[in-house]
């Protein structure tokens, strides 16, 4: 998923179709733009359905990958959806032997969840509205998510959902304590959720610095913590057009788009700069879904180019902080010891280091599987030097 809209997609390819839903109804051939914001194929076994149809027949039938294109009530519709999902929660996942099993086979069945729970289906009319009794009203949210605008489409009712709150946070924004404001997150933009790591950012003690760095700003967060703390000059970075777009709205709401730069690079931008800030994805693993790019960070790249690019990066006597979890540790897919190892490789030296417990909700749910690592964890802000 490179995280471009439809209508970005079609103008760099103009030449590729987008893909099309196929069903029959009332005996004839229809079809509609598959609209995925992950890129999921299209369901190639479609049916019609509408409020006579039963959660344990739903469910059932969308294991066997049939699809279901609603035709009833909205709020009908969701009720199915909600019913659905408590079928599918309630076998708990298998014992593993390590946590790395553990979190692989969650990863799993993770994957499997959505996929079903995906098979039910929201046609939206050209104009982007929901043919559908007591359909909200889905115009603004789904052009801000970039469906297609004068077309008709389909899309699963957990995506549309996922458009509409997306949309209501967009709009009300998140409080940020540590900010004394609010941030408004884009839709596919990772949402600053968690106050523990922008705390320690917060309240770490500034080095001498005129410029700052912030590596994949994502909602541009960092970069205005960074700059209301005092930072003269902060050159927020990203690659993906949404985050972008995210980060110099935000910049612009809080007054600070004469402080703030954001600009579009893979990781570094040109020069030097006092402080270079990074919070990386916390886990080495693959993402399956395009939030998940916030999460999972496959070979750990996005923290080895950090590391490996600080050095030449840095003015003299600056400062590198890497905002990390130890969750990865604990779930056995990395050690500290390698941790430790590409920070010497990279011709770094830990000058120090803040830990902040979490204080999430998944945290203190002792029904996730993944629960004894998650109540463990510890969030850390390194600061990294150059080596003499």
């Amino acid at each position: 998923m490179d995280g471009r809209t439809f209508d970005e997609k079609r103008t760099a390819l103009p030449n590729t179709p987008l893909p099309m839903l196929e069903w029959t109804e009332r005996g004839e051939p229809r079809s509609a733009i598959w609209r995925s914001e992950n890129d999921a194929p299209p369901p190639r076994r479609v049916v019609v359905a509408d409020d006579r149809l039963r959660a344990d027949d739903a469910h059932s039938q969308a294991a066997e990958g049939t699809a279901f294109l609603w035709r009833g009530d909205f709020h009908g519709a969701r009720n199915l959806l909600t019913a659905m999902t408590r079928r599918v929660d309630r076998k708990p996942l298998a014992e593993m032997d390590t946590p790395a099993q553990t979190f692989h086979r969650y990863r799993q069945r993770q994957a499997q969840r959505s996929r079903l729970l995906g098979m039910l289906l929201i046609p939206v009319d050209a104009g982007c509205e929901v043919p559908l009794r007591r359909a909200p009203e889905v115009r603004d949210a789904c052009l801000a998510a970039g469906c297609p605008a004068d077309e008709p489409f389909v899309l699963s009712l957990r995506e549309l959902l996922g458009i509409i709150g997306a949309h209501e946070w967009r709009r009300n924004g998140i409080e940020i304590p540590a900010l004394d404001a609010r941030i408004h997150p884009h839709y596919g933009v990772f949402a600053p959720l968690r106050s523990d790591y922008l705390e320690l950012i917060a309240a770490e003690p500034l080095p001498p610095v005129g410029t700052a760095f912030d590596l994949g700003t994502g909602t541009g967060v960092l970069a205005a913590l960074l700059a209301r703390r005092g930072v003269d000059r902060v050159v927020a970075t990203e690659l993906d057009e949404r985050a972008l777009a995210c980060a110099a709205e935000n910049v612009e709401a809080l007054g600070l788009s004469g402080r703030v730069e954001v600009t579009s690079a893979d990781l570094y931008p040109e020069g030097r700069a006092g402080l270079v800030v990074c919070n990386p994805p916390w886990l080495p693993a693959k993402p399956s879904a395009a939030l998940q790019r916030a999460v999972y960070d496959p070979g750990s790249r996005m923290l080895r180019g950090f590391l490996t690019g600080l050095a030449g990066h840095l003015e003299p006597g600056g400062q590198g902080w890497l905002v990390l979890s130890d969750l990865a540790e604990l779930l056995g897919l990395r050690t500290r010891q390698e941790l430790l190892d590409l920070i010497d490789a990279a011709g770094l030296a830990v000058a120090g280091r803040s830990d902040a417990a979490p204080r999430h909700p998944r945290s203190a749910d002792t029904d996730d599987p993944l629960h004894e690592a998650r109540a463990a964890e510890t969030v850390s802000l390194w600061r990294l030097v150059a080596r003499d």
